[in-house]
């Protein structure tokens, strides 16, 4: 990855954030978008002070806008995109039923508008680099979740434009990712809305059993590398439920509906 340049969207926390720490100790030159823009300053400040490039631009990818003068900052800055990390997005947690529709909306605006946008306005550059464009999913854009709705539409989505990108550009070099890490410690859950917008607060989860967003990173590095057109992270949760999900749908959905329903105020039982 060496002075390659990559943007990483929701790089505040999580996987965004390994991402923008593992990528730069490789040598890459690192753009960082993010609502907060504190927590992208004070990113920089440490990302700067160990002797990385780094450029940071408060980003609401839910707004084209916003992408797109991201991708025209790090262009200015930089000269060119080699890899396009889309990794921002937002859960939620609700029976459908009770569902306010605006919070749909949100994750649909969120996941799969922000992956186009940045996507769109990115795609020109990285034509010319030959360069990777990475969609971090989930295991919801290959099974409908149950109690998560707008999180698995919002994920399908996701996977049908990047599937298709890549498709139509079979014969131009570009790269297509589709990254579903499984469950992943960090705020994702804790910043969760509920069926009435509102934060979750507390993560139903143990954040402590699952897979850390620096060995996430890790692993989203080497794909990159490898310009692997899948990556699914963990076993049981990951590659198996893929995989049933292909020959016995049934049963996975069975099973999805057991494991959600063992959660801490699960909304059903």
């Amino acid at each position: 990855m060496k002075d390659k340049v990559i943007i990483i969207t929701g790089a505040s926390s999580g996987i965004g954030l390994a991402c923008a720490r593992d990528f730069a100790s490789r040598g890459a030159k690192i753009s960082l978008a993010a609502r907060s823009a504190d927590k992208l300053s004070k990113i920089e400040e440490e990302l700067t002070a160990s002797g990385h490039e780094v450029l940071v631009t408060p980003t609401d990818v839910s707004r084209e806008e916003d992408c797109k003068v991201l991708i025209e900052q790090t262009v200015k800055r930089f000269g060119k995109i080699d890899v396009l990390v889309n990794n921002a997005g937002i859960s939620m947690r609700a029976l459908f039923k009770d569902l306010d529709l605006s919070v749909l909306r949100q994750l649909m605006d969120v996941n799969f508008w922000g992956t186009v946008y940045c996507t769109k306005h990115a795609l020109p550059h990285l034509l010319e680099t030959k360069g990777s464009v990475v969609g971090v999913s989930s295991i919801a854009g290959f099974i409908g979740l149950p109690g998560r709705t707008g999180y698995s539409a919002s994920k399908f989505a996701m996977h049908g434009f990047l599937q298709t990108l890549r498709t139509e550009n079979l014969k131009t070099g570009l790269h297509v990712l589709i990254a579903a890490p499984g469950f992943t410690a960090s705020n994702v859950r804790k910043a969760a809305l509920t069926a009435d917008g509102s934060n979750q607060g507390e993560t139903p989860r143990a954040e402590d059993k699952m897979m850390s967003a620096e060995e996430v990173a890790r692993h989203l590095a080497k794909a990159i590398l490898k310009r692997k057109r899948t990556l699914i992270l963990t076993f049981k949760e990951g590659k198996l439920t893929v995989f049933l999900s292909k020959w016995w749908p049934s049963l996975v959905e069975k099973l999805s509906y057991s494991h959600m329903a063992k959660e801490p105020d699960s909304p059903f039982k």
